[in-house]
């Protein structure tokens, strides 16, 4: 690990980044008094500067890391080519088989060159050394939409998902402090509840009433499901997206809907794949602009509903609800507008596709394993006590199996491919040398069946997640040895560090209730093959027809 700590007379510590060219010192926690380092520590200092300096120097060039050529890469994503018809989950297959763990894409058409690793060392050693302000590139089509094509709206507001450096970070100071904390997320478990009781209701009514099977469609039952909770929370409001008595917000909620479908489809096109958009509209940019418009002002138009309903509400005399009883969008009103309707709008396009991701690869693992279902259901008993009844209070911190299956489906089924980053220092990855402001993509779907980082790696064990297993002597029937003994960061599906995700918590809670709740109705089974379930896109989604049998249990 290239990352040191230094311990201080007053409990904090220097940290020094792996910068062989300009060694400098980052203080990652401010000592209290400002006395001076010691002696001693100034010693550790000049030993870790030279470890890294001597690691530095053994390493191989970055001139000799692997290079895929342009022209032949652009041939094999041209119509008839080897890479034309892929899904990004083949695609990043095929280039490991093609070209190895660790190599550099080209620069083409505006993108600049990438280097891509599969190794979970690198991982550590990018995410050990992205500093205070991590840069996380692409999302290229939104900043353009939001800096570019409606930078009168944004008006540098740009949101968390595409902006970098002093922007990101005076963003992300607002809303983190909300998103972040449970004691905000878990206002909303009640809330979200009815949710999963109005989609249980809906399973009901259009299963078929013989073969107890969902539709061939039902994904899109289920996105709209993710959606109306994740609407909860961002806009404080339900749009009746599951409900046939259609409100006065349900046309509108339609177009949106429409939209973040438009939304997910294009932006892997447009921001991963060889394009031109970046030099003339395309006619795919065309449509994304479009979508992106209609998720701004029908945002936008949610939004001024909440707002509009506050002001009557302090008309009227209502009493101001304590801060802690106010909704997360409440508080952010508060403080910025602009800052709360574009955090909306994050949440929504990057919150409604993943969770429904998450939520079907934990459905089809309990669907696969009746076993784990039939454990998961006891304890879900026991945190839901009536299968159409209110969970017990703060029912996910009591349920260790519930999350442990959420973890494990994310494994077998992760939702994202990888990550990115854009070093701010120079480090040694695979043993290369590799200069500061290089674009890195970290893909870690490839190592999710490896049994050099899982113990028995093609089996759903959520055993292996849970606590005592790895804490104990002899861990009790049915754990395995922890996963994590090779690596910590081979599994990382809410990312890492300050660029995390900002709406892990709501997504484990809406997911969590939500799995639990359909445990408790039903006897869930999925009676039809499962190979290459899902498809690479901006993240993985669902590729076959979601054929559920759901058998309601006494």
């Amino acid at each position: 690990m290239l990352l040191r700590k230094v311990t201080t007379n007053s409990g904090g510590y220097i940290a020094k980044t792996f910068a062989p060219a300009a060694f400098r010192f980052i203080t990652t926690k401010k000592p209290a008094s400002q006395q001076d380092v010691s002696a001693s520590q100034l010693g550790a200092i000049q030993q870790v500067n030279e470890a890294n300096l001597v690691a530095w120097q053994k390493a191989r060039p970055f001139e000799e890391v692997p290079k895929v050529n342009a022209l032949k890469l652009i041939l094999k994503f041209s119509p008839g080519g080897a890479y034309a018809k892929l899904d990004f989950n083949d695609l990043v297959a095929t280039m490991l088989k093609d070209y190895g763990p660790f190599f550099m894409l080209p620069a083409m058409m505006g993108r600049p060159k990438i280097l891509v690793t599969h190794n979970p060392d690198d991982f550590e050693n990018l995410f050990r050394n992205e500093g205070i302000w991590p840069i996380r590139p692409f999302s290229e089509t939104i900043r353009y939409h939001r800096n570019k094509w409606r930078a009168d709206y944004f008006q540098g507001v740009e949101g968390a998902i595409a902006t970098q450096g002093a922007q990101w970070n005076a963003f992300r100071k607002v809303v983190n402090p909300l998103l972040v904390q449970p004691k905000n997320i878990k206002m909303y478990a009640k809330k979200l509840a009815q949710v999963n009781q109005e989609f249980v209701d809906r399973i009901r009514l259009i299963r078929d009433p013989q073969t107890l099977e969902m539709p061939a469609d039902f994904e899109q039952c289920l996105q709209r499901w993710t959606f109306e909770s994740v609407a909860v929370v961002a806009l404080d409001k339900r749009l009746g997206l599951l409900r046939d008595d259609q409100g006065e917000n349900f046309a509108d909620a339609l177009r949106l809907f429409s939209a973040l479908n438009v939304f997910m489809a294009l932006s892997f096109d447009l921001d991963y794949k060889p394009t031109l958009w970046r030099y003339i509209a395309t006619p795919k940019f065309k449509r994304l602009m479009r979508a992106m418009d209609d998720i701004q002002t029908l945002t936008g138009r949610f939004i001024n509903e909440t707002i509009q309903k506050l002001q009557l509400e302090s008309q009227q005399g209502y009493k101001a609800r304590p801060e802690h009883e106010q909704s997360i969008l409440e508080r952010l009103l508060k403080k910025d507008q602009k800052v709360a309707t574009v955090m909306a709008m994050d949440m929504l396009m990057a919150g409604v596709d993943t969770t429904s991701s998450l939520a079907v690869g934990a459905l089809l693992c309990l669907a696969k394993h009746p076993e784990k279902q039939a454990l998961l259901r006891e304890e879900v008993k026991r945190v839901l006590p009536q299968k159409d009844g209110e969970f017990i209070e703060d029912a996910l911190s009591k349920a260790p199996y519930l999350r442990a299956c959420l973890k494990e489906s994310l494994r077998v089924y992760p939702v994202a491919i990888g990550n990115m980053r854009v070093p701010q220092n120079d480090l040694v990855l695979s043993g290369y040398q590799v200069p500061k402001d290089t674009y890195v993509s970290m893909i870690f779907t490839t190592l999710q069946a490896n049994a050099r980082y899982y113990a028995r790696p093609l089996e759903f064990l959520p055993e292996r997640w849970l606590r005592e297993c790895g804490d104990t002597e002899v861990p009790p029937e049915g754990c395995v040895q922890s996963i994590k003994a090779s690596s910590p960061f081979v599994y990382l599906p809410f990312g890492f560090g300050p660029r995390g995700c900002l709406g892990r918590r709501i997504s484990e809670l809406e997911v969590g209730l939500g799995i639990a709740r359909l445990v408790r109705n039903f006897q869930i089974e999925f009676n039809y093959p499962t190979e290459k379930a899902f498809k690479g896109m901006l993240i993985n989604v669902p590729n076959l027809p979601l054929k559920f049998k759901f058998t309601d249990i006494d």
